[in-house]
C-alpha cells in the first residue's frame, strides 16, 4: 500500500485506449511518456506540486505494445523532482528499448551522468511552467550544460509562450541542441499567424531546435477525436521542419482536468499532421532514433 494519496482531483489513465486506425511504422517510438512510482518502491519528491495515481514501466511497456511502438522516450515527472529512480528503473528493464530525460541539480557529479548514459539517459529537462515548478535562476542551469556537454545531451525545455519572450537570449545562447516540449505550448484559440507563434517559429529557424509536435489534447478547446484546432500549428511545425519533430503520447498524462485523453485516438491524430508516409517516417521513426539512439 503506497504511503502516497492521489490528489483528489487527479484523473487516472485511460484504462482501455481504442486500437489505432492509423498503423505506425516500423520502429517507431513513443518519444515523449513518463512513469509514475509506484509510489510504495520509487516515492514522490516532497516538493512536488502534485501527487498524480501510479503508472508503472510494465504498464507503460504494454500501451508500447498495444498502439505499435517498438521504442519509447521516458521523460522525467516534475512529481519525482530530482530522484530519477523510477525513469533508469525503466530503461535498465527496456532491452534498449527506452531512452530517457533526466532532472538532476547543479551538483550532480560526473559519474551520476555517466551512469544515466551508460544505461541510456540523452538529455535533462528544464521546466519553466510556473504551475508545476519553480524556475531557477540562468546559472543554475548553465552549470548543468556545462556538465553535459561532453556526454553529447541536449536540453528539453517545457515553457509557454510568454516563456519564450521573457528568456529569448538565455534560450537562444544554451550552445546545445534543445528539444520543445509541446511546441511550446501555443495558444491555439489565435490565429496562426499570432506574434507568439511567430516568434517560435523564429526560434526554430535560427537554432537548433526540435520540437514535439505533441500533446494536443492539452491545447485544444475544440476538442477529440479531430484536435482540429491544434493541427494547423502541429502541422506547419512538422511540414517546415521536418528532420527536427518528435511526437509522443505524454501518456500517462498528467494534470488533465476536463477528460483524460484515449492514446489510440492520439495515435490516429498523427496522420492529420504529419500527412504522407515519408513526413510520418521522419516524425516517428528516424528524427528519434537519430536523436536517442545513433
Amino acid at each position: 500500500m503506497s504511503e502516497f494519496v492521489k490528489d483528489a482531483d487527479w484523473l487516472d489513465w485511460h484504462p482501455s485506449p481504442s486500437k489505432p486506425k492509423f498503423v505506425v511504422p516500423a520502429g517507431a517510438v513513443d518519444a515523449h511518456c513518463h512513469v509514475f512510482g509506484p509510489g510504495d518502491k520509487f516515492g514522490f519528491a516532497p516538493e512536488r506540486k502534485y501527487t498524480p495515481c501510479d503508472a508503472s514501466r510494465e504498464q507503460l511497456f504494454a500501451l508500447r505494445d498495444f498502439l505499435g511502438f517498438e521504442k519509447n522516450v521516458v521523460v522525467q515527472a516534475t512529481c519525482h523532482g530530482s530522484d530519477n529512480s523510477a525513469l533508469l528503473d525503466v530503461l535498465e528493464h527496456s532491452n534498449d528499448r527506452a531512452r530517457g530525460v533526466v532532472t538532476v541539480k547543479s551538483d550532480v557529479t560526473e559519474a551520476e551522468l555517466a551512469r544515466m548514459h551508460a544505461l541510456g539517459v540523452r538529455g535533462v529537462r528544464f521546466n519553466y511552467v510556473k504551475r508545476l515548478v519553480d524556475p531557477k535562476p540562468d546559472d543554475y542551469y548553465r552549470g548543468i550544460i556545462e556538465k553535459i556537454k561532453p556526454l553529447g545531451w541536449h536540453v528539453v525545455l517545457y515553457f509557454e509562450p510568454a516563456d519564450l519572450a521573457e528568456k529569448w537570449n538565455f534560450f537562444t545562447s544554451l550552445g546545445v541542441p534543445i528539444v520543445v516540449d509541446h511546441m511550446g505550448r501555443p495558444d491555439v484559440s489565435k490565429p496562426l499567424d499570432n506574434p507568439d507563434f511567430a516568434l517560435f517559429l523564429k526560434f526554430m529557424r535560427e537554432n537548433d531546435v526540435w520540437a514535439k509536435v505533441s500533446c494536443p489534447d492539452r491545447l485544444t478547446i475544440s476538442g477529440s477525436p479531430l484536435y482540429a484546432d491544434v493541427v494547423p500549428f502541429a502541422k506547419a511545425i512538422v511540414e517546415e521542419f521536418s528532420d527536427r519533430v518528435l511526437w509522443g503520447t505524454d501518456w500517462p498524462h498528467p494534470n488533465m482536468k476536463k477528460e483524460m485523453p484515449d492514446d489510440g485516438i492520439l495515435v490516429d491524430y498523427v496522420p492529420s499532421i504529419a500527412r504522407t508516409q515519408e513526413l510520418q517516417e521522419k516524425l516517428l521513426v528516424s528524427n528519434p532514433n537519430n536523436l536517442y539512439w545513433s
